[in-house]
């Protein structure tokens, strides 16, 4: 079984959330689609479960999420445990590029993740042919703040390419010719950035105090010495980031 590189794994170790959303944003982003208990949920690339999790205990949901990390699916398991919520939610260990659902589900997501689906558009239909009529999708999914000056700034910015990303306006747009209505967004703001980013860093360095032997830790170190100012520099301005909130039309 395939899962993630050890060194997001290390970068992200602390994370319950593995995107730039506080546990706030994710309860307003709850609040705000108004599910009835019961609803089904399908989580793709789910991570260590947090929306899964919080959204059974506060919303009486149901659900499966699915990642390739063993780390992060038993933090999903052990989260499942610690809310009260094992009984209403499962996580798979697997590879959630094509994975469809056994039964249609009234909400189909895939949260900062969308190369699961070669995409925006691949990740679309991916999420649909889980969907029951009717239902939600949720997509979260970077997009530019402030155009990015040069080539620099766009490879501060995680290192991807400039055209994979759009800036938000165009972005709603693309969903539209996707044959989707946006219903709702919930966007970050440079706070859910901090934490997201900047939490990595002490991951970081205590898994070097740890480890100073290992054969990733020169390649953990570079990141640490000059992590910081690039994300300060780079994605902290330019780059933002959201969940969108999709119906078929």
């Amino acid at each position: 079984m395939d899962d993630l590189p050890r060194s997001f794994v290390i970068r992200e170790s602390s994370h319950r959330i593995h995107n730039p959303f506080t546990s706030e944003k994710l309860a307003t982003l709850g609040r705000a689609l108004y599910l009835p208990p019961g609803t089904s949920m399908l989580d793709l690339a789910c991570g260590s479960g947090e929306m899964l999790c919080t959204w059974a205990r506060d919303h009486r949901l149901t659900g499966t999420g699915v990642d390739i990390s063993t780390a992060f699916i038993g933090a999903a398991r052990a989260r499942a445990v610690e809310l009260d919520v094992a009984g209403r939610v499962t996580f798979i260990h697997g590879n959630a590029a094509g994975y469809v659902a056994e039964r249609p589900v009234g909400v189909a997501a895939c949260i900062g993740a969308t190369w699961i689906g070669d995409g925006v558009a691949g990740t679309v239909e991916l999420l649909r042919r889980s969907l029951s009529p009717g239902g939600i999708m949720l997509v979260g999914e970077p997009y530019w703040r402030r155009e990015p000056p040069d080539q620099a700034t766009v490879e501060g910015c995680y290192g991807t390419g400039k055209e994979g990303w759009l800036p938000l306006p165009e972005l709603i747009e693309s969903f539209g010719l996707l044959g989707c209505d946006v219903v709702e967004m919930v966007l970050a703001d440079q706070d859910g950035w901090d934490r997201y980013a900047a939490a990595s860093w002490l991951n970081i360095r205590r898994w070097l105090d740890a480890n100073p032997q290992d054969k990733l830790a020169d390649e953990m170190r570079a990141e640490l010495t000059s992590g910081p100012a690039r994300y300060a520099r780079y994605r902290r301005e330019y780059l933002g980031w959201g969940v969108f909130a999709l119906m078929d039309r």
